[in-house]
C-alpha cells in the first residue's frame, strides 16, 4: 500500500495542482461575491482563458463547468435561466476548445490571441443566442424571454472580449 502511495503522489504535479485549485477555487467563489454580470462575466472568462494557457485544456474545459453550477446550486441565479444552464457550460467550454484550437493555426501568437478570442467569443454568443431562442419559445413566457434573451446573447460576446483583455495583462504580467 505504500508503495501505491509513493507512486501516486510522484505522479502529481504539485505546481500544477496548486494552480488548478487556485484558478478553479476564484471561479467557484466568485459568483458568490459578484452579482452583477459586467463584473462577474469578465473575470469568469479572464479565468477561464487563464488555466487554458498556464494550466492546460483539460483543467480550462473542467473549470468550465463550475462556475454555472455553483450559481445555480447556490441560488445566485434566477430560477429562469435554469434551463439554460447546460447550454451556458456548452457555451464556455467551446468558448476554451476554440481558443485552444484556434490559437495556434497563427504563426504570429499575438494576433493568434486576438483572433482567438475574439472568434471564440463571437461562437459562444452564437450558441448561447440560438440555445436561449429555441428553449425560451419551448418553456418561458414570451415577455420574460425577451429578458432571457437580453442576458445571454450580445453580453456574452462583450464579456467573453473583456476576459480576453483582463487575460491578456495577466498573462503578460506572469510572463515578466
Amino acid at each position: 500500500m505504500q508503495y501505491l502511495k509513493e507512486k501516486t503522489f510522484s505522479r502529481v504535479n504539485s505546481i500544477a495542482a496548486s494552480k488548478f485549485l487556485a484558478i478553479g477555487g476564484l471561479a467557484t467563489l466568485i459568483p458568490f461575491f459578484i452579482h452583477i454580470q459586467w463584473l462577474t462575466g469578465p473575470v469568469i472568462n479572464a479565468l477561464l482563458i487563464l488555466a487554458l494557457f498556464v494550466i492546460g485544456l483539460r483543467a480550462a474545459v473542467f473549470i468550465a463547468l463550475i462556475p454555472s453550477v455553483v450559481a445555480l446550486s447556490a441560488g445566485l441565479l434566477p430560477a429562469l435561466l435554469a434551463p439554460m444552464v447546460p447550454f451556458i457550460m456548452l457555451s464556455n467550454i467551446l468558448f476554451v476548445l476554440s481558443i485552444d484550437f484556434l490559437h495556434d493555426k497563427f504563426a504570429n501568437k499575438e494576433l493568434g490571441y486576438w483572433a482567438s478570442i475574439l472568434i471564440s467569443a463571437f461562437l459562444k454568443f452564437a450558441l448561447l443566442f440560438f440555445s436561449v431562442s429555441v428553449i425560451s419559445k419551448l418553456l418561458i413566457k414570451s415577455e420574460l424571454a425577451v429578458k432571457v434573451a437580453q442576458i445571454l446573447s450580445w453580453p456574452q460576446f462583450y464579456t467573453a472580449v473583456l476576459g480576453g483583455i483582463i487575460a491578456y495583462v495577466i498573462l503578460k504580467f506572469l510572463k515578466k
